[in-house]
This record gives C-alpha cells, structure tokens and sequence, in this order.
C-alpha cells in the first residue's frame, strides 16, 4: 500500500480490532507499510485473514486472529497468540463497532400523525444496549488487554470515534451515544495513562461508505438516497470521504515524533461538515 507519508513503526506490534472491515483494513495495511508486525483481529476470521494474506504479499508481517471484544476471554485467547507469535503490543487500535437496527429509529422528528413506523417510543432497549456493547464495553475490554503490554514500555491507543459524538445524527440515537462515550472515554484514558508512557487519541470520521452503512446511502440500484442528498448538502466538500484519505491521520497520531506531546484528542476527518451551520 501506498501511504501518504511514512513513519517509522519498525517491528512494532500492532493489534487492529474490526481489521476485516472496510476503514481498519486500511489501517492495517498502513501501519504494515511503516514496518509494523500487524495483528487482525475480527470476529469474522475468514475476513481478517484475507486482510493478512494481502499484508504478507506486500511484503509486511501480518496474522490474522479471531476475536469476539465483547468476551474477555476471547480476548484473552487472542492476546496470548499475538505474545507468541509477534509479541508484545506496543499500539492498539479499537476499530470494532458498529449500529443495529435495533437502536434506530424511521422517523427523524417525532409525528403523532404517522403510524406505522419505528419511533423513539419502540426502540428496543436491548439493541440499544448492544450498541454501547458493541462500541464502548468492546475498546474497554480490549483496552484492558492488551494495553497491560505497554505498562513499562509505552504504547499508543488509538480509538475511533465519529462525527456523530460531536453532534448526533437523526434515526440513530444508539450509535451517537455510543460514540460519544467513546470520545469521552478516550479522553478519560489519556489522563489515567498520562504517565505511563501510553498516549491515547481518537479519529472521528465524518461520512464514509462502508459495509455497515451501504445500503442507507445507496438504493439497491446503486442510486443515492435521500439521506445521501442530505449528508453531501451538509458536507461543504460535496463528496463522501475515501478510506485512504484517513491514513494521514492516523499515521500522524502513531508518530511519537510529530505527536508526542498529543493525548487525549479526537480528530475530525469530516470533509467540514462539522464547521457548517447549514446556512
């Protein structure tokens, strides 16, 4: 994979959750490019071992592990295959997560005159509680983990948040408050860590397509919905972002050298929709 620019990660062990996905796989693929030994971890092992098969015909060192984040003792498994074969992770990056459609809502403002739709007064609170599971329970888990690697040695967490902990998106009150609490635990670890040796930070992605949120901004002939209009509207570059153009990011706050003295942030990747008012 081509990088925007390259830092040195040189036999760095890295462990990437959600690495079988769309934006983690990227990640993956660059922090290999910078010389990191790569683990990919996912529930889904067929996916992140096609992520690791890519990374070792590049020429990089990958391997690719299963792993459930909401089970410690999944994790547990997981982790004693990463000391065994790469060894100790020195960065971590939280990418599972994701939404249900259980904690969404069909309504954007609420209509007594509509019927027959999912309101806020449907929502299941078990799917809402799976989201918070899914993005919140699994980086501390996670984090519980593997971060006992750093303790003495220093490390680099890296959490990835969204736009929607900024400001929360319509029809989806789970995920923004999933991923608010993300960004606020991501700070609370920046200054529990402090002194440790282990920075802590957070890319918020603005609107990208992945599998998850596909078929939401697509119709099945590949047009854009609704909701597509809206979000490029509201997005003064006019377009969605492309994975890669995260990387920068990334590798920026990886790098003990340009970001040392960088904790406890969340970055926006957004395309400006956070700086426009709509107006």
């Amino acid at each position: 994979m081509k990088v925007p620019f390259e830092i040195n990660l040189k036999d760095q062990v890295a462990v990437v959750t959600g690495g079988g996905g769309i934006l983690c796989s990227d990640f993956s693929h660059a922090i290999a490019a910078c010389g990191a030994k790569v683990a990919v971890l996912d529930l889904n092992l067929e996916a992140a071992q096609k992520v690791a098969d890519s990374i070792v015909a590049e020429g990089g060192v990958a391997i690719a592990v299963k792993a459930n984040c909401l089970e410690a003792e999944s994790l547990q498994a997981a982790h004693e295959v990463v000391l065994e074969k790469l060894g100790p992770c020195d960065i971590l990056i939280n990418g599972a997560g994701g939404n249900n459609p259980r904690g969404t809502t069909d309504d954007e403002q609420f209509d007594a005159k509509v019927e027959g739709i999912k309101t806020f007064f449907d929502l299941d609170p078990a799917g809402v509680r799976f989201v918070f599971d899914l993005n919140v329970i699994a980086a501390l888990l996670t984090t519980q983990v593997f971060a006992k690697d750093m303790i003495g040695r220093g490390g680099n967490i890296l959490n990835v948040s969204s736009m929607n902990a900024f400001r929360p998106l319509t029809k989806i009150p789970a995920y923004s408050g999933a991923k608010a609490a993300v960004s606020n635990f991501t700070q609370w670890l920046a200054v529990y860590f402090g002194k440790s040796g282990i920075r802590v930070n957070a890319i918020a992605p603005g609107f990208f397509v992945t599998n998850q949120n596909r078929a939401l901004l697509f119709d099945a002939e590949g047009n854009p919905t609704a909701r597509t209009g809206k979000i490029l509207r509201g997005t003064p570059m006019g377009r969605f972002g492309e994975s890669n153009e995260l990387l920068g990011a990334l590798l920026f706050l990886l790098s003990n050298e340009a970001s040392g003295f960088i904790t406890g942030i969340v970055l926006p990747v957004d395309g400006g929709f956070s700086a426009y008012s709509g107006v």
